[in-house]
């Protein structure tokens, strides 16, 4: 009875996933406005089904990237700027009722995030101890007895702190597990790694264009700053109503990180979050993804990584015990490495930026604690390893032929994949 909870039919499962597809980014930011967030949309419980394996399989090995839990923002400016202009609007007596409501709550955000810029929410490590909880409850095999877990992490303390309520909600499921911890430098090429090739690619002029141009096209600040501020003359020469506009959407965006009843999502429309959205979607898109404007070529920034966990994976294969590599890091690697896995829709390519929306998500891909799990299986007597991809819990279509989908020939996984780097490596 336990198993039949744990499973259902495939049909089933594509039907779900068809319901899904079939609506709008408009209409599901609507639905869940949270999602406007982008990479600050906290993570949503997940309610996704297993599919069964084929008979006589069963999991001995998991690797996974996962993104640090929910956290305040990394930078003090995008607290204290719109702090700043806010009280200078007061001092001028030029702040509507709202405005002075608004000045309120961003105060108090500044005094509560204060010396915590970047830092792990307890949200965030929640996060991880659920996520952490679903992995034995679906994959026990894999956990079962003395386990080996290897578990690493970005030198970040948030990630610290995220593999820790993971690999403690481990320990708490199975005492017996072995389960070694690791922050180092020595790691960063694969698990945070940085090229300036990248870089330079994301500041071509051509690139900078594309995105201010559609920035500027879905920016509508007039009606925000008309119920901020009694003085239209002062928003003219004094306020950046754009950059005012950015500030507040994004301390409204990373409230649903922090365990408090403060809200400023209710300053702007459905509408201007989902135009907000869109601009960063683009951005992402462009800077992370697949994007033609950048030759496609963003993913490959964490082919170091997809290396690690393709040569990671055939040294655990080899050994008869069960085992686990857990990795934790950000958002700027669980992005591209979806896109470079192919993962779904993730390597959706378009050169209409107007468009992009209607297939690429970025709040599908990279919510606070997303993570990606490779899960394989064995049969007793069968040479042929099998393995399924999850992004955020949900099994996932990957680029290679099967008649098992969404379980997958490691042979034939890995082979594509060597092959991708290969001919990058070029």
């Amino acid at each position: 009875m336990k198993n039949m909870k744990r499973f259902i039919l495939l049909p089933l499962l594509c039907c779900l996933a068809l319901g899904m597809s079939a609506q709008t980014a408009k209409e599901e930011i609507f639905e869940n406005i949270h999602r406007s967030a982008a990479n600050h949309y906290a993570y949503p419980e997940p309610h996704f089904t297993m599919t069964a394996p084929p008979k006589g399989y069963k999991p001995f090995y998991l690797s996974h990237y996962a993104r640090h839990g929910s956290r305040y923002r990394v930078n003090p400016d995008d607290y204290t700027k719109p702090l700043v202009i806010l009280r200078e609007a007061k001092k001028d007596g030029v702040l509507t009722k709202l405005g002075k409501k608004t000045l309120y709550i961003v105060d108090s955000l500044v005094r509560m995030a204060e010396g915590r810029y970047g830092d792990l929410t307890p949200l965030g490590a929640r996060q991880h101890r659920g996520i952490a909880q679903r992995m034995y409850n679906n994959f026990p095999e894999v956990f079962q007895g003395n386990t080996e877990v290897d578990a690493r992490s970005t030198v970040v303390i948030r990630c610290i702190l995220s593999m820790a309520a993971e690999c403690l909600q481990l320990q708490s499921e199975n005492p017996k597990l072995q389960i070694k911890n690791d922050a180092s430098y020595h790691d960063m090429y694969y698990m945070n790694g940085k090229d300036d090739y990248f870089r330079k690619q994301r500041q071509r002029d051509e690139v900078l264009a594309v995105k201010e141009a559609f920035r500027k096209k879905h920016l509508h600040p007039e009606r925000l700053m008309k119920s901020l501020f009694n003085s239209e003359e002062y928003v003219k020469w004094k306020v950046d109503a754009g950059k005012l506009m950015g500030y507040l959407f994004e301390l409204a965006v990373i409230l649903q990180n922090n365990d408090t009843d403060l809200e400023l999502y209710s300053l702007f429309t459905k509408e201007e979050c989902y135009d907000l959205w869109r601009i960063g979607n683009v951005e992402w898109y462009i800077d992370y993804g697949p994007s033609p404007l950048t030759h496609g070529e963003m993913p490959y920034v964490e082919a170091n990584l997809l290396e690690n966990i393709l040569n990671t994976a055939d040294t655990c294969i080899v050994k008869k015990e069960n085992s686990a590599t857990l990795r934790f890091g950000h958002e700027t690697c669980v992005l591209p490495l979806a896109c470079l896995l192919e993962l779904g829709d993730c390597a959706y390519q378009t050169t209409d930026m107007n468009r992009l929306d209607e297939v690429w998500r970025n709040y599908r891909i990279f919510p606070k604690a997303c993570n990606i799990q490779f899960v394989f299986y064995r049969k007793k007597a069968n040479d042929d390893i099998l393995v399924k991809v999850l992004l955020n819990e949900q099994e996932m279509k990957l680029p290679v032929e099967s008649n098992l989908a969404p379980y997958y020939h490691w042979k034939d996984v890995e082979t594509y994949y060597r092959n991708k780097l290969a001919a990058f490596r070029k």
